[in-house]
C-alpha cells in the first residue's frame, strides 16, 4: 500500500493557565502518541465517544492545531521517512536531520509554507450552516480557495465553480443564493464543494452526516464514494455512528482518551474486535432488526479524564480483564492478523 498520510508519536496538548499570571497548571492530551497511517485511496474510518479527541487529531493532521510533539508526514516517500529515523537514532547529522524535518515534516512547517501543502488537504466540519458564510453567496464560497490559492485567472473561475456545483449534485441556478435559502444536505454539497475546489489529495470529514436526515445521510455517503472513486481521494472519515462505518469505510480506528487502541478493516473489527473496549463499542451499535439479539457490555466507571489519564493502559479501570501489567505499562500497537493492530496485553481471541 502506498502512503498518502502518517504520522509517528504525534501529540497535541492544550495547556491548562491558572491564577492572575496564567501559569501552566497542567494539559489536556487531547491527542498523545498517536501512530497512523493511511494509504492512497483509503477511506479510513476513525470511531470513539465525545472527547476522545478524534476532531483534535484530525485538525492537527491538516495543521489547523499544531501539534505538541511528534511527526506528521504526507505524501513522503518511505526511503526519506526511513533516512529521518536513522538520522534521528544515530545523532550523527543533526544539520541534515533538521533540514529534512523542514522539507518533509509538516508538524514543523511555518505558516508561509504550510499555505501551499493547504491546497492539497481539506476538511469538511460537521455543521454546514455555521462552516459557511452567510454572508457571502455561494459562488464566492466556492470560488474562495481558487481564488486565494491563485489556481486559475478569474475569468475561469465561475465556469470552475459551476462545474464543481454539479459534481456535487447542484447546478448553476443556485449561484446567486445565500447559505439559508437552501436544505441542510444541499449545504453539506456546498461544504463539500468547496473542499473539492483545489483539486486536494486528501480531505478530513468531521462528522458530514450527523446533522442530517438518515435519507440525506444516504445521499450525501453515495455522493462521498462517486467523488472518491472518480477523483481518486484519500478520506478520514470522523463519525460517532458505527454502522455508516462499518458501510463504507475500508479500514477503521479505534479512539480512546487520546490513544488508538485497534485499527482494522470493518469486518474484522465488528465481527472479531480485539480490544475489549471495541468489543463494547460494537456491541452498542443497535441492529436494524427487531428479531435479532446481541450481547451488552456495560463498562463500570467513567471515561478518564485527559488531563489526568491513568496510567499504563488508559482503559484498564474499567476492563474486567484487567493485570498487574495493565496498570504499570502502556501497550503499544501491534499487529494481529493481517490487516489488524491492537494496543491491548491481552487482545481477546
Amino acid at each position: 500500500m502506498e502512503v498518502l498520510v502518517e504520522t509517528r508519536n504525534l501529540e497535541t496538548h492544550f495547556p491548562i493557565l491558572k491564577g492572575v499570571l496564567r501559569r501552566p497548571a497542567g494539559a489536556v492530551r487531547a491527542v498523545d502518541g498517536i501512530n497512523l497511517t493511511i494509504g492512497k485511496g483509503q477511506w479510513m474510518g476513525l470511531v470513539g465517544e465525545s472527547g476522545c479527541g478524534k476532531t483534535t487529531l484530525g485538525k492537527t493532521l491538516l495543521r489547523l492545531l499544531s501539534p505538541t510533539s511528534g511527526h506528521i508526514y504526507f505524501d513522503v516517500p518511505n526511503e526519506t521517512k526511513d533516512e529521518m529515523d536513522l538520522l534521528e537514532e544515530s545523532a550523527a547529522n543533526p544539520t541534515k536531520l533538521q533540514a529534512l524535518r523542514r522539507r518533509y515534516d509538516l508538524a514543523t512547517y511555518p505558516s508561509k509554507q504550510l499555505k501551499a501543502i493547504r491546497r492539497r488537504m481539506q476538511l469538511v466540519h460537521q455543521d454546514p450552516y455555521t462552516s459557511l458564510n452567510p454572508r457571502m453567496r455561494i459562488k464566492d464560497i466556492v470560488a474562495e480557495p481558487l481564488a486565494i490559492h491563485k489556481l486559475m485567472p478569474r475569468k475561469q473561475i465561475r465556469d470552475r465553480v459551476t462545474e464543481i456545483l454539479q459534481m456535487v449534485g447542484l447546478t448553476d441556478q443556485h449561484l446567486r443564493r445565500y447559505p439559508h435559502e437552501f436544505s441542510g444536505g444541499q449545504r453539506q454539497r456546498i461544504a463539500i464543494a468547496r473542499a473539492l475546489a483545489t483539486n486536494p489529495d486528501f480531505i478530513v470529514f468531521d462528522e458530514p452526516t450527523s446533522a442530517l436526515d438518515v435519507s440525506v445521510q444516504a445521499q450525501i455517503l453515495n455522493l462521498l464514494g462517486q467523488l472518491k472513486r472518480n477523483q481518486e481521494l484519500t478520506y478520514l472519515y470522523i463519525t460517532h455512528n458505527l454502522t455508516v462505518a462499518e458501510s463504507v469505510c475500508d479500514s477503521i480506528a479505534v479512539m480512546y482518551v487520546g490513544k488508538i487502541v485497534e485499527i482494522g478493516t470493518p469486518i474484522e473489527l465488528f465481527h472479531s474486535p480485539k480490544h475489549p473496549y471495541s468489543q463494547a463499542l460494537v456491541l452498542s451499535t443497535p441492529i436494524p432488526d427487531p428479531k435479532r439479539k446481541r450481547g451488552r457490555v456495560v463498562l463500570p466507571g467513567e471515561v478518564p479524564s485527559p488531563t489526568n489519564p491513568p496510567p499504563g493502559c488508559r482503559f484498564h479501570p474499567r476492563c474486567s480483564r484487567t493485570t498487574e501489567e495493565c496498570e504499570r505499562l502502556e501497550p503499544e500497537l501491534r499487529q494481529s492478523g493481517n490487516t489488524s493492530w491492537v494496543a491491548c496485553w491481552h487482545p481477546l481471541s
